[in-house]
């Protein structure tokens, strides 16, 4: 007699509509993802480059520098499912962080959309929509920008590679490790900040432009960037800020969440060339109107795929170091500071 093999079971059914990884969730059609990465920071030198500590001796209370680590792990979840209404999608990533000897955990991202409205905590179009400053990981040592806050978003998309997105924020604040709030950024009242952004993106390169009113303070800032890939393996940008700053010099140091920046305008600049498939050097050189000049240079290297090793080196010159408007928003505590930071990252 012989006894027939029985079925395989299929535990999990794949769902590719939205891309690798994705899978239903049982008994529905909803499309799930899960993802992450695990990484290590240890950045060493000036506290100016962001990559630095300072720090007292236990015993005498001599001030000293110090490593600064941190160790992440970011959980990610996407899900996607076709509606009558269009395309119904979540994102949300939490971040575990042991930074310097302390715990901390944070809700990154957690929105949802459908068609082209998005709800939630998400980084600002502002940022987002027209890119961030280069492959560097200290990319805001002048900063372009806050990024994490509330929105109601909209996205377009009005074909022959344009695109837009017009969002209403509430903001953040900015504060320091006691507390103290350096950027007033979250809405004062229930007039939300509003964002606006274009895009044209072709097989060169693309050319973005975004706006934002911020509510508290009526200052209005802006950003162009263009994007050029010169060959396919070398790919620059540059991008410039302007804002308007009357009522920040009066009640907020000169700086806000959408002009983070020193003085009215900003540019930064760099760009990503691939030696090998394994091996890429980024840079991004930045300044604004305060005469702070920043540059991060970095070679990542990735031996196996998932796994990334970057070695960067970071330099910050305080335009006004020592001077009574100094917004000194990199904590620098000399004129001319240099650091470094090596990140081992697994993404998953």
């Amino acid at each position: 007699m012989t006894v027939a093999e029985p079925e395989p079971a299929e535990y999990v059914k794949i769902c590719d509509v939205y891309g690798a990884g994705y899978f239903y969730i049982p008994g529905t059609e909803t499309c799930l993802r899960v993802g992450g990465y695990i990484r290590y920071d240890a950045g060493f030198g000036d506290p100016g480059t962001l990559d630095g500590r300072k720090t007292k001796d236990v015993m005498d209370g001599d001030p000293q520098n110090s490593w600064k680590k941190n160790a992440r792990f970011a959980l990610r979840t996407w899900t996607g499912q076709e509606t009558e209404l269009g395309t119904l999608k979540t994102y949300t990533e939490t971040r575990f962080n042991f930074k310097d000897g302390a715990s901390a955990v944070n809700l990154e991202f957690g929105w949802v959309q459908l068609g082209g409205l998005r709800v939630g905590v998400d980084e600002t179009p502002y940022d987002q929509f027209i890119g961030y400053a280069g492959n560097v990981v200290q990319d805001t040592i002048i900063p372009y920008g806050i990024k994490v806050t509330n929105v109601v978003s909209y996205y377009f998309d009005a074909g022959s590679g344009f695109s837009g997105v017009v969002s209403l924020e509430e903001g953040a604040d900015v504060t320091t490790s006691s507390g103290a709030v350096l950027i007033a950024g979250t809405i004062d009242s229930y007039v939300p900040h509003v964002v606006g952004g274009l895009k044209y993106k072709a097989d060169w390169g693309a050319i973005t432009g975004v706006v934002a009113y911020d509510s508290n303070y009526e200052e209005v800032a802006g950003k162009v960037r263009l994007d050029v890939n010169v060959t396919k393996d070398l790919s620059l940008f540059i991008m410039g800020g302007y804002g308007t700053d009357d009522n920040f010099v009066d009640h907020a140091k000169g700086r806000g969440f959408y002009k983070p920046w020193g003085g009215n305008w900003a540019v930064w600049g760099g760009g990503t060339y691939k030696f090998d498939p394994k091996t890429a050097f980024n840079l991004q050189v930045s300044a604004d109107d305060a005469k702070n000049l920043a540059v991060a240079a970095n070679v990542a290297y990735t031996p196996v795929p998932g796994f990334t090793v970057t070695t960067e080196v970071d330099y910050y010159h305080d335009g006004k170091f020592g001077q009574a408007d100094d917004f000194n928003f990199t904590k620098a505590d000399k004129k001319n500071s240099w650091g470094g930071i090596v990140r081992f990252q697994r993404t998953f």
